[in-house]
Formats: structure tokens, C-alpha cells, sequence
């Protein structure tokens, strides 16, 4: 800004220029003079009347609590167990009986084949196992009669011998015949596809009418179970050293919202931390399971994941929008008893969502400003227009002394 004679020199030379010379002449250049020169005590009023004006600002005060310690990744929801569930026998899909999209339970009968084929073998492989039977009786009945024989020397011991065989062989015929039971039987209960788990059906492969195998690929219809659930998120490597520490001490709780970070969508516990870490991405994966009665959580869904990993009892807290940086490290803007605004330097534990554990420079009660900022300089007179939650509306802390070694300007 110039002084104000610079000013008047500046506009007593352009009216000069301006103006012919002359009686007249001079009377108008007078009053222009004291006109300009009365503006700019105006104008110089005004700005020290503007800067003795209070800087609205809005406040909040240190807290000191317990606060938790979060770390927060990006994961997908995945199904806690997938079954595509296969016919393990050849034949006509007569029946199913799911829904699309129908919770079923473990058991329950999804689809019939055709099992008039399988009843066939099982009646041949019994009619098999009455025939053998019968000839094992018989062949044990000739073998005592060929033992008396052979005891009065009217057999040889030749004879006596393949009869033994026979009646082995008739025994191991009943052998196969009743595995050959066991199989029929087993194919029937096949032909009854039943679900191998709980969950919800998805869309279903086959219609009834069609020939299905048990080779074919695609299956009858895929099954997952979204009751308990899991999620799958990673971290960066570097919490690593943190989080092994803690995972020793027992289990650690998970919170799964939803991509926007805004809505709760289930709690949970971690249970696996993957046995590698991904060198592309430097990052770990780990795996939490979920209960999801009410079905917030889906397969393939995206979230935000929040493991807390420990608890800081009595911490310092404040709002981390407080904390400001400047050429000698951060700080924060603390509101004194005679409403000016002084910055207080302070050293920063950590940052935790939108909190910041301070390790030193700040006493619980005190009134550190968090909007209006850009407008504060060392010392400025303040105006309270609120104090955020967490804070009050009473009277500033008492002032703090700097600490020794540090000035009272702006850091």
C-alpha cells in the first residue's frame, strides 16, 4: 500500500496535466485535492477498523478418551461355502423341485431322476444273492456228508477237497452279489439329487426332460451359503508388524460397510491372514467371517472393511481437520481466555479416520479452532460462532506456554 502523500503527489500531478492553468483552475484542482485526500482517511479507517474486526471461527475442545485404532481396507464378500451340485448318475430328469432363489437346507430334495433302471439292477442283484445262497446251503450240506464219507474211507480226500472249493465259491459269489445290492441301492438313492449344504439356490442349469450326466460340467444348479458369510480384504504389508501382535492375543473384530463407508452392513471376526503377502500389490489378504441373518451381505458384493486393532486408553484426541502444517511442523490453532487465536505446536501420534491422537502439545479442555482457519494469523481476535460436537460454548482454556526453544509466531 502507498503512504497517503505518495497518493496526493500522484493526484495533485494528474489534475495539473488534466486542468489549464488559471484562477479557476486552481480552485477546482483545491477541491479535488481535498477531496482525494478525505477518501483515503475514509479508506484507511475502514481497513483498520477491519482489522480490528473478530475472525468468525468454530471450535472444538481436546478430549481425552479411549479411542479406537482402525484399519481400514477394500475387500469382496464371498460366498462361506459354493457347491455346484452335479448328478452322480446317468438318466432322465423327471422332477425338480427347487425354485430359483429358494433357501434350502441340507437334505432337502432338489431334483428325481428316473430311477427305474437303478430298481432293475437292485432286483436282479437280489435275486442273485436268494440264488447263491441257496447253493451255499446246499454245498455245505455235501460237504458234510462228503466228511462222514471220507471217515469210513468210501470218498477220497480228493473229492472232500473240491467240495471246500465249491462252497468257497459260492460264498464269494455271496460276497459280490451283495455288493452289487449296495451298488443298486446307492444308485437309486443318487437318482434323488438332495442339497449337500444350507443356502440359496441360484439359477437353475437343467430343465426337466433332459438326459443329464454324471460327467457333464455345468451341473443341476449352484448352491451358495451366505449364512455365516465371508469377506476378503487386504491391507498394506507395512501393517503387518502391527497386526501379528495382535492376532496372538486372541481375535480381532472386523466391520464391513458398505463402498460409500456410510452404512453399517454387519460385524464379524477375523479368522485367516493369508500365508503370503502379493508382490504386485504389496499388500496382505485376509478373510473374516460374518453372521448374516438379515442378508446385508451378499456373494461378489463390494465393501470397506474395518479391523480394530487395539483400543488407546486416555488418548488425546481432537478432530484431525485442527491439525495444520507449516515450515516448522504441524500444529494447531488454540482459542486463549482473551479470544485470540495463538498457534501451539504439537506432535501427532497418529491419524485414525477423521480423529488425530496427539502425543504432545495439547491439554484436554482446550479450544482448538477447526473452521475459518485460512483467515487466522498469530494473535488475531476471535469470534466463537459455535463449537462442534465434543466441544462448548464456555469460556477458552487459560493460555499454554509455549514450550522452551519455540517462538510465538506462526510455526
Amino acid at each position: 500500500m502507498r503512504p497517503l502523500g505518495s497518493v496526493l503527489i500522484l493526484r495533485r500531478t494528474a489534475l495539473r496535466r488534466a486542468i489549464p492553468s488559471g484562477g479557476a483552475a486552481a480552485a477546482l484542482l483545491g477541491a479535488a485535492l481535498l477531496l482525494g485526500c478525505g477518501r483515503g482517511k475514509e479508506a484507511d479507517k475502514a481497513g483498520a477498523e477491519a482489522a480490528a474486526r473478530p475472525i468468525p471461527v468454530t471450535t472444538v475442545a481436546v478430549a481425552k478418551r479411549d479411542l479406537p485404532i482402525y484399519l481400514d481396507g477394500l475387500g469382496t464378500v464371498t460366498a462361506f461355502k459354493t457347491v455346484t451340485v452335479k448328478p452322480q448318475v446317468d438318466g432322465k430328469l423327471e422332477k425338480v423341485l427347487f425354485r430359483e432363489g429358494q433357501e434350502v437346507k441340507r437334505g432337502d430334495v432338489l431334483a428325481q431322476i428316473d430311477a427305474r433302471p437303478f430298481l432293475a439292477l437292485l432286483h436282479q442283484a437280489e435275486g442273485a444273492l436268494a440264488r447263491d445262497s441257496a447253493m451255499v446251503q446246499n454245498g455245505k450240506l455235501n460237504l458234510e456228508r462228503y466228511t462222514t464219507l471220507r471217515g469210513q474211507n468210501l470218498v477220497s480226500q480228493q473229492q472232500l477237497d473240491d467240495q471246500k472249493a465249491q462252497v468257497g465259491q459260492y460264498e464269494g459269489a455271496i460276497a459280490v452279489d451283495k455288493a452289487q445290492i449296495e451298488t443298486a441301492r446307492l444308485n437309486v438313492e443318487y437318482s434323488r439329487i438332495t442339497s449337500p449344504i444350507d443356502g440359496v439356490t441360484g439359477v437353475r442349469i437343467v430343465d426337466e426332460g433332459n438326459v443329464i450326466r454324471a460327467s457333464d460340467q455345468g451341473g443341476l444348479v449352484v448352491i451358495t451359503q451366505i449364512d455365516p458369510i465371508a469377506v476378503i480384504f487386504t491391507l498394506p504389508q507395512d501393517d503387518m508388524a502391527r497386526l501379528m501382535p495382535r492376532m496372538r492375543e486372541g481375535k480381532l473384530a472386523v466391520d464391513a460397510f458398505d463402498r460409500d463407508g456410510g452404512v453399517l452392513l454387519g460385524s464379524g471376526e477375523l479368522t485367516v491372514l493369508d500365508n503370503q503377502i502379493n508382490q504386485a500389490t504389496a499388500t496382505l489378504r485376509l478373510k473374516s467371517i460374518f453372521p448374516n441373518p438379515q442378508r446385508k451381505l451378499w456373494p461378489n458384493q463390494f465393501v470397506k472393511a474395518r479391523l480394530l486393532l487395539t483400543t488407546k486408553k486416555d488418548a488425546i484426541v481432537i478432530p484431525a481437520a485442527a491439525v495444520q502444517r507449516g515450515p516448522k511442523g504441524t500444529f494447531a490453532y488454540v482459542v486463549s481466555s482473551d479470544m485470540t487465536a495463538s498457534p501451539h505446536p504439537l506432535e501427532v501420534e497418529l491419524l485414525t479416520g477423521d480423529q488425530a491422537l496427539i502425543a504432545k502439545g495439547l491439554a484436554p479442555g482446550e479450544l482448538v479452532v477447526i473452521e475459518g482457519l485460512n483467515q487466522l494469523r498469530p494473535g488475531a481476535k476471535v469470534a466463537l460462532r459455535g463449537s462442534a460436537e465434543g466441544g462448548g460454548k464456555g469460556k477458552p482454556a487459560p493460555e499454554k506456554s509455549a514450550p522452551a526453544g519455540q517462538g510465538g509466531g506462526r510455526p
